[in-house]
């Protein structure tokens, strides 16, 4: 097998959040001259480099990263425009005869890069924010009725106080005059289908992950995460964006605002965050069972090698402590 042969399988690296993806992607990336590309949809904002872990700029600047802080946190941003952006990102690797190496922990994103996403087409921003405005002002349960009448199937799926997928459906169902369920029938092509990547899930035991995480949040605290969800507080957003409800950021807002001590809000910052850990193993195996499980000290024998030997591995020695 050639290089160029070699650099078009993608390789694909997954996790829970602080259990090394990206030390080991830094560590493939290094050895075999790929690009790195995120697959993290909290990663995508520029405003949160420090409370969402992403690469620091001697990171950035030792191999090519693509997709990370690229995003205002004022925008909505989609799995479906990840995915646009991640095709552009693909072309450009092989372009350079580089290898891929996606990381990140967002199921969502790599079901989409691996299985394809549904056709939904761009919904307009004033139509957005006609539901958004409904929404704040009438309440979940009045927009869930409105989407029974509109589309009963999404909304017997959904639960009734699941505002997100509530306002997504019906922002849909308005402003496409088709259900999302119907627009899931009609889905777009993977960028990756099968045979064309290999992919990986780390796996680390839980108490060491929670204990991982804890000190992680603690540590982000003292890196700046506070003065820095100050900044986004302060630009006045959208509650129900993305952006403003990233790991931390609610709690901290509150500890700003005088409603938390920050102990207390630090407390809530790390158990979301190791909630959403515990559903990010859970959807993994689940939805993505192609995904081979390793330990993340295992990770260094499972790494593909860039040359002509298939199963040779390279010999790394970056520690993979880091998210």
């Amino acid at each position: 097998m050639n290089s160029q042969q070699e650099n078009s399988k993608a390789v694909l690296i997954a996790g829970p959040t602080a259990s090394g993806k990206s030390a080991l992607a830094l560590a493939l990336a290094d050895a075999t001259g790929g690009v790195i590309i995120n697959a993290d949809s909290m990663q995508v904002y520029r405003d949160l480099r420090v409370l969402t872990a992403r690469p620091t700029p001697d990171e950035e600047g030792r191999t090519p990263h693509r997709l990370y802080g690229h995003v205002d946190a004022a925008v909505n941003f989609s799995a479906g425009a990840w995915v646009a952006d991640a095709g552009k990102a693909l072309a450009e690797a092989r372009a350079q005869n580089r290898m891929p190496v996606f990381v990140g922990g967002s199921g969502l994103y790599f079901k989409a890069l691996t299985h394809g996403l549904s056709a939904v087409p761009p919904i307009p921003p004033d139509m957005r924010e006609d539901v958004r405005a409904r929404l704040a002002r009438d309440g979940v349960e009045a927009l869930h009725a409105t989407l029974m009448q509109r589309d009963p199937a999404s909304a017997v799926r959904l639960k009734p106080r699941d505002r997100i997928r509530i306002a997504r459906a019906l922002e849909v169902v308005e402003a496409t005059g088709r259900s999302l369920t119907d627009w899931h029938r009609e889905g777009l092509p993977p960028l990756l289908p099968p045979g064309h990547f290999t992919g990986v899930f780390l796996s680390p035991e839980r108490d060491e992950l929670y204990a991982r995480i804890d000190v992680r949040f603690d540590a982000m605290l003292k890196a700046g995460a506070l003065d820095e969800v100050a900044a986004l507080a302060s630009r006045k957003l959208d509650p129900l964006l993305p952006a403003m409800k990233a790991h931390g950021v609610p709690a901290l807002i509150r500890h700003l605002k005088g409603e938390l001590p920050l102990e207390e809000a630090t407390m809530i910052g790390r158990a979301d965050t190791r909630h959403y850990a515990k559903r990010q193993f859970t959807w993994f195996r689940h939805q993505l069972p192609e995904f081979e499980w390793v330990k993340p000290e295992q990770a260094r024998a499972w790494l593909p090698h860039r040359n002509n030997d298939e199963n040779a591995r390279p010999a790394l020695q970056t520690p993979l402590t880091s998210e």
